[in-house]
């Protein structure tokens, strides 16, 4: 059973660092969301499935 998970600045360093962890760790996640600025609206971001 996985957990929601909310990144926030998830296209910035940190944000995209912890990305990297959790996917690293394989951490059980049933829900992702990723918060950024207006300026990366539109962005795509890859995460494992």
């Amino acid at each position: 059973m996985g957990v929601k998970v909310a990144v926030v600045g998830a296209t910035g360093l940190v944000g995209r660092k912890i990305l990297e962890v959790l996917q690293e760790k394989n951490f059980p996640i049933d829900k992702l969301y990723l918060f950024a600025s207006q300026k990366s609206a539109g962005k795509t971001m890859m995460f494992k499935d």
